[in-house]
């Protein structure tokens, strides 16, 4: 019995909800998140023949939509709130202790800089290997490395309710 290989529109549907969910981790905001892996879908599908074979069409869509994200980041077309410490946080609906957990993670996700909840997200939530980050963002192992690294650091001191991390030491 033979497998026969996806079709490149199959490949692009399998990803659908790794993206969604990436997406939405990035983002933040449901209908922001759908209409990012919306569009990320549509340039996927406009440019799928310049998907090779053999090439993971994961990282594909993932560096398409990253791009995506640094244009919409660029042109300014997000409306985001700047979050420090006094901005105060919603009201908690769910008094559950893994709701307020999943709530307070992902206000700490907030607080990271861009690139690395880009990184954290790839390597943590989407199980990306180290170069296959590296390759989707364009940018050396290293850099995925110590991005990761700073990104765990901050989050651990984040929700250790502990004040922002500053790893720099002034040499003299």
């Amino acid at each position: 019995m033979s497998v026969l290989p996806l079709l490149p529109g199959a490949e692009l549907l399998a990803c659908v909800p790794r993206l969604r969910r990436y997406a939405r981790a990035l983002v933040g905001e449901r209908a922001a998140a759908d209409d990012l892996v919306q569009d990320t879908l549509e340039r996927g599908w406009a440019q799928r023949a310049a998907l090779q074979p053999g090439t993971d069409a994961r990282a594909w869509l993932f560096a398409i939509m990253h791009n995506m994200r640094i244009d919409q980041i660029r042109r300014g077309a997000l409306v985001t709130e700047p979050l420090d410490d006094d901005t105060p946080m919603p009201a908690l609906a769910d008094r559950s202790t893994v709701g307020i957990q999943v709530r307070e993670m992902d206000a700490a996700l907030r607080l990271l800089s861009e690139e690395q909840r880009a990184i954290l997200l790839m390597v943590g939530l989407e199980d990306m290997r180290y170069e296959e980050v590296a390759s989707t963002l364009g940018i050396p192992v290293g850099t995925v490395m110590s991005r990761l690294a700073r990104a765990r650091e901050k989050l651990r001191s984040l929700m250790d309710g502990g004040a922002r991390v500053n790893s720099l030491k002034v040499v003299k």
